[in-house]
């Protein structure tokens, strides 16, 4: 069983940024696709962006193309989401998740996901 661990949310305001981190508990992360998604209340958990098993393709949402970056670190367990040009629509709690199935293309709905970390929240102020 994998074990997600989120970290780096906080308060910031529009304009700014925040680097998100999940700490995978298994040296098997690295055979999965990973993703993103986040959560208002009230709402579906949506997709944010994902990643494939050697970083070597990825995949955004429109609402957050050009502005967030997805990438992992293997040898450290780990994937990362950067996001720059915070708006106040991107408060949530963000969730990293592993993809274990592995048919090889990326998933965009969290029912296609088989572990999630506990979430973070990210509050941007406008």
């Amino acid at each position: 069983q994998v074990q997600l661990v989120e970290s780096g949310g906080g308060l910031v305001q529009a304009g700014g940024s925040l680097r998100l981190s999940c700490a995978a508990s298994e040296r098997t992360f690295r055979r999965y696709f990973m993703g993103w998604f986040r959560q208002v209340p009230g709402k579906e958990r949506e997709f944010v962006a994902a990643i494939t098993w050697s970083g070597g393709s990825t995949s955004y949402a429109d609402s957050v193309k050009g502005r967030f970056t997805i990438s992992r670190d293997n040898a450290k367990n780990t994937v990362s989401l950067q996001m720059n040009s915070l708006k106040p629509e991107d408060t949530a709690v963000y969730y990293c998740a592993a993809d274990t199935v592995g048919s090889g293309s990326f998933h965009y709905h969290l029912d296609e996901y088989d572990y999630w970390g506990q979430g973070t929240q990210v509050t941007v102020s406008s």
